[in-house]
């Protein structure tokens, strides 16, 4: 199995984090090392795949909290595992208590408070991060956690890169310019710089974030792509926990 964890947490023994790829299990699945009962996998190669990847970095699939993600702006603080409903941000301040994002390609982002002791999870694709989402989750933890943006530690993990990522000028209207590229009559959006620069506005300090530059599109071995592969590819997830 090969797990992807960032330096930016390595420093913070109390984090548990963990990046799933397509590489890991026994089982011969079409969709690969694939952790999404919602792609068309057998459950029971989906529940192992989930405690063996969950096993793997400290944790249990009962201590871990999941969302049924709708490229939405609802944020939930959770106090328990299992599923909490629709949402595409979860935050917590509880002990061993897992929060899962589910990734193919939308930008993942991870916060921990080290001052406060509290964690986040957002999955923000184009539509979450038009509707700012990212920023919301900041305002929600400086509002109910009375976070100060200098204390946090970010992640940014894999996600499509923009240019692998074309989308329609339906879509790049709404976003600032500098986000979109031309080439070749065609449109790219760069997603995961947007959710940065909302970072940087935030004055979170550049030194406490770290961002992926690995595209879930163009690491065909490693990573699950829903643009490169559709009704084939497999869900990675990413999980935060701060331990007992």
């Amino acid at each position: 199995m090969f797990i992807i964890k960032p330096y930016i947490f390595q420093r913070f023994p109390e984090i548990i984090f963990g990046f799933s790829t397509k590489i890991g299990g026994d089982e011969k699945s079409a969709f690969g090392f694939n952790l999404s009962f919602s792609v068309g996998d057998e459950k029971s190669i989906v529940e192992s795949n989930r405690k063996l990847f969950f096993n793997s970095i400290g944790l249990e699939v009962d201590q871990v909290a999941f969302q049924k993600q709708t490229h939405s702006d609802i944020i939930k603080i959770v106090d328990s595992a299992g599923n909490n409903g629709e949402s595409d941000s979860l935050i917590t301040n509880k002990r061993n208590l897992g929060l899962a994002i589910t990734i193919a390609d939308c930008t993942p982002i991870f916060i921990y408070d080290i001052k406060n002791k509290v964690i986040a999870g957002v999955h923000s694709g184009w539509r979450g991060t038009e509707k700012k989402i990212l920023k919301k989750t900041l305002q929600t933890l400086i509002n109910k956690f009375n976070s100060d943006p200098k204390d946090l530690f970010v992640y940014i993990g894999p996600s499509i890169s923009a240019p692998n990522y074309e989308v329609g000028e339906e879509v790049t209207e709404k976003f600032d310019q500098k986000y979109i590229t031309l080439n070749d009559s065609k449109l790219f959006l760069d997603v995961s710089q947007a959710n940065y620069d909302m970072l940087k506005e935030f004055e979170v300090p550049k030194n406490q974030i770290q961002k992926s530059e690995i595209c879930t599109f163009e690491f065909k071995t490693l990573l699950h792509s829903y643009r490169r592969d559709r009704k084939q590819s497999g869900r990675s997830i990413g999980v935060i926990a701060l331990k007992g």
